[in-house]
């Protein structure tokens, strides 16, 4: 999930910059849970070490290849001593081991919550099992402008999904033509460099960013009165 300050769209505070990579298939969403008798429920949090260690080194991969500096782990290793725990050290581990050139820290969840709202622009990259980063995307959507504006991606081994990083659904504003579209239109740029079609995705970037910055036609919910076909309309103008 991509968490930057877009110029013309309002933001709670200024100089954002951070990429939040996640684990997508274990931890608290592994979907393994039992009632074990009636009125007790247990859900079982899977953390492994081999699944540990390659979104560390996807994290680490990423932070080289764009000249990041930092990686920080987000955890809760002082309550989940054994599973947060080796997520904490496996991440630490495989930067200290392969990435000697990039500094590796860590933050317990509910810390990182916290100084993701007072003082982002301190995270550069981070990386986190299932459930605290779709909390932390989140929280960083608001601070940008919101859920409407942050694009994302998942890497599979044999395929990648390119979606908004927030993954809200709107559901209360379904067939109303003013949702913001940026997201999915930015998540589609995603797409198309994963693709090799750096060109065509730069063009989309750059009109979108255009439309947003001049706030001419944008959709309400950050400030303007443009509908969702109005607002893309614009963007469709800019590559014309």
């Amino acid at each position: 999930v991509f968490i930057k300050n877009i110029e013309g769209v309002p933001s709670k505070l200024e100089d954002i910059d951070f990429v939040l990579v996640r684990e997508n298939t274990e931890a608290e969403y592994s979907g393994l849970e039992h009632q074990s008798v009636p009125g007790v429920v247990e859900s079982l949090k899977i953390i492994t070490k081999s699944k540990t260690e390659r979104i560390a080194r996807f994290a680490f991969d990423y932070a080289k290849k764009n000249n990041r500096k930092e990686v920080t782990a987000i955890h809760k290793a002082n309550i989940m001593k054994l599973g947060d725990g080796l997520f904490r050290n496996t991440i630490k581990a495989v930067g200290a081991e392969e990435y000697p050139d990039i500094s590796v820290k860590d933050l317990i969840v509910d810390n990182a919550s916290m100084q993701a709202v007072s003082k982002p622009q301190q995270f550069d990259v981070m990386v986190t099992p299932i459930m605290y980063g779709a909390i932390l995307s989140n929280i960083g959507a608001a601070l940008v402008g919101g859920p409407g504006l942050v694009p994302g991606a998942s890497y599979g081994r044999d395929y990648a999904v390119f979606e908004p990083g927030c993954r809200h659904v709107g559901m209360d504003i379904v067939g109303q033509n003013v949702a913001n579209p940026t997201a999915m239109i930015l998540s589609s740029t995603l797409l198309l460099k994963h693709l090799g079609l750096t060109e065509a995705a730069e063009r989309i970037s750059k009109a979108t960013h255009e439309v947003l910055k001049e706030g001419k036609t944008v959709t309400r919910d950050i400030g303007g009165s443009a509908s969702t076909e109005e607002f893309t309309d614009a963007i469709l103008a800019k590559l014309a």
